[in-house]
């Protein structure tokens, strides 16, 4: 049992666990849950209370240089099992992930926020990437070359890089360690991972279901504690062959830097600045509901939330008096209040940047259908809010905001729209509203993303490749191709002379 279960202070919600061991408060490094040095701790607080969850190991460089050793002496061990011996050990763990689901979902809530409904979600969203590269593991065939040597035989196959260094973002904690980790695990490579110090229970609870997996010692490690020190002995050490991201792109540009020199494989997926586009051939319930499922999930805390919203002329007012609507609708409510859509935000500096996007918008003309401040269920939670007419020069139509803000702007023409929403330096996801066939098919051409919605808003799984271009990331995650940077390709000649 945690020690955090003794101290009186402990969240109430925390009695809700069927199983108190998957609340972990120390790191998890060669198969031991390890204390931090000197035995340090940080608090990690429910965002809609600020009630204290637990108090986490903190970790220093020196302990996450000994978690790459774990994972460097387990490399061999795990890369020479045979597929399918890996493949039933992520099975075992995706399997246990749902057990233990309810439980998964309540930590997410207390320590993120976000309705138990989205963790829930997310749980099984989780699980799905392990249990695909569970079966992926078994697909990593080797190709036959049709040779130009006479009396050559050549053959190339896909091999295991070695460590891997993986580091996740608190708005997903879950999701995003595991469509990054199960894919390693499924290519032979072993794990360092460094989760957010906003949300480090849900990574600990994931290794405690890693180990009664029979995942073996040193093949999957968590070490919590300061970023810059962990993450940065992460892009220091040679012995570390790639390293997977998710968080901001001025993070992302820092760790590139950090790890040149040992010529890491990087896969990264960075910021957001979603367009959705509405032609005026659209039904206007339809996609006022799409501009909803678009922008307020995770409470607007998502890459792919829709930050700019493009009306064609024509229907902009009716779509803002509906949108308006719908948005108002929204129940506001921490995140284990039945029926809550709108959680808190993660911290108070993600309340002042909204704070100053919706005032510089409405300094620059806008106006506000609907909320506009803070919500009364807490410091930390903001009203969904609705603004129209946003001019292009306003912050919000540059800056990601990543908060429950939406702001409407008009259009006129097709060429005109795809140049405004072409016009930033993220390229991760685009949304299209349309009734128009040519048009879709333009738009995915046009759209300079990664990915293109039409007429829909849950893209998202295990068989597709996510990612962004430009600004928004390096590399794919999800489907084959989210394995591809964890294996290097390996050339065989053969002579048969």
């Amino acid at each position: 049992m945690s020690a955090h279960f003794a101290r009186p202070d402990r969240h109430a919600a925390l009695d809700g666990l069927k199983d108190r061991r998957m609340l972990r408060e120390l790191a998890y490094i060669d198969g031991h849950w390890t204390a931090g040095d000197a035995g340090q701790t940080f608090e990690v607080n429910d965002p809609a209370s600020g009630t204290a969850i637990g108090w986490v190991s903190k970790l220093n460089a020196e302990q996450a240089s000994l978690a790459i050793d774990a994972a460097a002496r387990a490399f061999p061990l795990w890369r020479d099992l045979l597929p399918q011996q890996r493949s039933a050990k992520l099975r075992r763990w995706y399997e246990l992930m749902l057990e233990a689901k309810d439980d998964l979902a309540l930590i997410m809530t207390l320590e993120q926020g976000k309705p138990l409904a989205e963790s829930l979600g997310e749980i099984e969203y989780a699980a799905s990437f392990v249990e695909w590269y569970a079966e992926e593991a078994k697909r990593l065939n080797a190709e036959s070359v049709t040779s130009h040597l006479a009396g050559a035989e050549m053959m190339v196959r896909r091999e295991a890089l070695g460590v891997v260094g993986v580091v996740t973002p608190w708005n997903f904690p879950s999701a995003m360690l595991t469509r990054k980790a199960a894919a390693a695990l499924a290519a032979g490579c072993t794990i360092v991972a460094h989760p957010s110090s906003e949300t480090p229970f849900s990574a600990l609870a994931l290794a405690e279901l890693a180990d009664r997996a029979g995942i073996p010692a040193g093949v999957f490690n968590i070490v919590t504690g300061e970023a810059s020190k962990v993450v940065g002995k992460f892009c220091d050490d040679a012995r570390v062959r790639a390293l997977s991201f998710t968080g901001s792109t001025e993070v992302g540009r820092l760790i590139a830097r950090q790890c040149a020199a040992t010529m890491k494989n990087l896969v990264m997926e960075l910021g957001g600045h979603a367009p959705l586009i509405i032609f005026e051939d659209a039904d206007i319930e339809r996609a006022a509901e799409i501009a909803v499922n678009a922008k307020f999930a995770t409470s607007g805390q998502d890459c792919l939330a829709a930050n700019r919203i493009y009306v064609q002329r024509p229907i902009v007012q009716a779509f803002g008096q509906a949108f308006a609507r719908k948005t108002a609708a929204l129940k506001v409510a921490a995140g284990l209040t039945e029926g809550a859509e709108i959680g808190p935000l993660m911290h108070e500096r993600a309340v002042t940047k909204v704070e100053e996007h919706v005032e510089d918008a409405l300094a620059k003309g806008a106006k506000c259908l609907v909320g506009g401040k803070r919500h009364q269920a807490g410091e930390l939670f903001y009203k969904p809010t609705v603004l129209a007419d946003v001019p292009d020069d306003a912050l919000i139509m540059h800056e990601e905001t990543f908060g429950p803000v939406a702001a409407i702007t008009a259009f006129d023409s097709e060429d005109e729209v795809v140049a405004r929403a072409n016009a930033t330096e993220y390229g991760l996801v685009a949304y299209v509203v349309t009734k128009d066939g040519a048009r879709m098919l333009r738009l995915g051409r046009s759209l300079d993303y990664g990915m293109v919605a039409v007429n829909r808003v849950k893209i998202t799984g295990a068989p597709i490749p996510f990612g962004g271009v430009k600004q928004s990331g390096l590399g794919r995650e999800g489907s084959r191709h989210g394995i591809e940077a964890f294996t290097e390709l390996k050339y065989l000649c053969i002579d048969t002379h």
